[in-house]
């Protein structure tokens, strides 16, 4: 969803979503409150100059407890997508803005 491959009542017929036979651990994920706060989560990051990978990535490394994040790319843009999380560094205003977004 973060990738914005998935889109509210779309998926891709050619993507793993669309398995019937793998799509049972995710599927569930695409609702209207879900997309809703990707929305909200997308206009942060722009605000940021970023992509939504990127934000996810800056959230989670910014925990203590988390050593590092699994990301996958298949394409350049996407690598240097995610380099572009590593970098951000997230102030007290707008994680207070995502957590709120995400009902933490």
């Amino acid at each position: 969803m973060l990738t914005g491959k998935y889109k509210q009542n779309h998926i891709p017929k050619d993507s793993r979503l669309a398995n019937e036979e793998i799509n049972w651990s995710v599927k569930g994920y695409l609702t209207e409150e879900n997309f809703a706060k990707v929305k909200k989560l997308g206009a942060i990051a722009n605000e940021l100059g970023v992509g939504l990978p990127a934000l996810a990535i800056a959230w989670i490394l910014r925990e203590p407890n988390v050593a590092s994040a699994l990301v996958g790319a298949s394409r350049p843009e996407q690598v240097e997508s995610n380099v572009a999380g590593v970098e951000l560094e997230l102030t007290e205003d707008v994680l207070t803005t995502i957590n709120g977004i995400l009902g933490e």
